[in-house]
């Protein structure tokens, strides 16, 4: 089994859906010759043709809008938005057209769209790179919304989004790309949207998070640990639909919840994460829950990211504020 990281995890998987399905089609601004600003689509355009894997003029809406009408024709388009702070102009296609169309034909066109998009600071990437507006399609009724959290995961979650007949945003941390290897199946291999996991049991804390705060979570448990204080992490892979089980059984065990996210707090997932554990756990807990989130400000310039985005400090700051009570 391959070490590999998640661009090359992601690459393997974009690889093996364009070779068992030609109903495949995978577009977007400079995945073609280029191979993607971060070289997730290298060589595919090579392998599979310039007919299956290309560019598109600088046009989110027109992307989008795209991908609607092949799908509906019954093909499987694989759109990508380069950075999702790039993502509003296709709005209206995703949240009006790819959301919707499915319901609004009563069944006979169904969406089978995978759009994939990174986002995530401490990149030093210019503005409007970094966003994180997970929520906003959260928010949006009939889109899933998926975010991996290592190699292993991104691949197993992208053909299980891929294999789904509803639409998917699969959002994809830019952090992430090379930050680490790990093992890799060469074969396909799926894993369930909607069901988070344990990426470390404990008993005094929950800690759940997604994407790269997964790993700011999990370096948080490692500090908090030497100071005797047993975290469990949960991966929720899927914002939407949200494992809420599981949520609730961590919280049940531990009794007390924090929630850490790049985005900022207001009207976010964390919110919502928060607001599933107070039906479903409350008389579990035994503290208020707390968000460790970025702040309500525009995503600030390369030169201040690292004030913005969530590190260890502020996350065992959170952990230490639920244990005060």
């Amino acid at each position: 089994m391959a070490q590999r990281n998640m661009v090359e995890a992601l690459n393997q998987a974009l690889a093996l859906e364009l070779e068992q399905d030609r109903r495949v089609l995978c577009f977007g601004e400079d995945v073609g010759k280029a191979g993607g600003v971060f070289r997730v689509t290298d060589g595919l355009q090579q392998q599979f043709g310039e007919q299956r894997v290309f560019d598109t003029p600088i046009a989110e809406s027109g992307i989008i809008g795209m991908a609607a009408g092949l799908a509906a024709g019954g093909l499987r388009p694989i759109p990508e938005i380069q950075f999702m702070g790039f993502i509003y102009p296709a709005m209206n296609q995703i949240c009006t057209q790819v959301a919707r169309l499915h319901w609004r034909s009563g069944g006979r066109f169904p969406m089978p769209i995978v759009i994939r998009t990174p986002f995530t600071g401490l990149v030093h990437s210019p503005e409007l790179h970094s966003d994180c507006l997970e929520s906003l399609f959260v928010h949006t009724p009939g889109l899933k919304v998926v975010v991996p959290a290592s190699p292993y995961e991104a691949k197993g979650l992208f053909h299980a989004a891929m294999a789904d007949p509803d639409p998917v945003l699969f959002v994809e941390s830019i952090k992430l790309y090379r930050l680490f290897r790990e093992e890799v199946p060469d074969d396909y291999y799926t894993i369930a949207l909607g069901q988070a996991r344990v990426a470390r049991p404990g008993r005094q804390v929950t800690v759940a998070a997604w994407g790269a705060m997964v790993v700011t979570a999990l370096q948080a448990a490692e500090v908090a640990a030497g100071r005797g204080i047993d975290c469990e992490v949960i991966d929720l892979r899927s914002l939407w639909p949200l494992d809420r089980q599981t949520l609730c059984d961590s919280v049940q065990r531990t009794g007390r919840l924090v929630v850490v996210q790049e985005a900022p707090g207001a009207a976010s997932v964390a919110t919502e994460v928060m607001a599933a554990v107070s039906t479903g756990a409350f008389w579990s807990l035994l503290a208020p829950p707390v968000r460790v989130c970025g702040w309500d400000v525009p995503y600030p310039q390369p030169t201040l990211e690292e004030f913005y985005v969530p590190d260890v400090e502020r996350v065992l700051a959170g952990i230490e504020e639920v244990l005060k009570d």
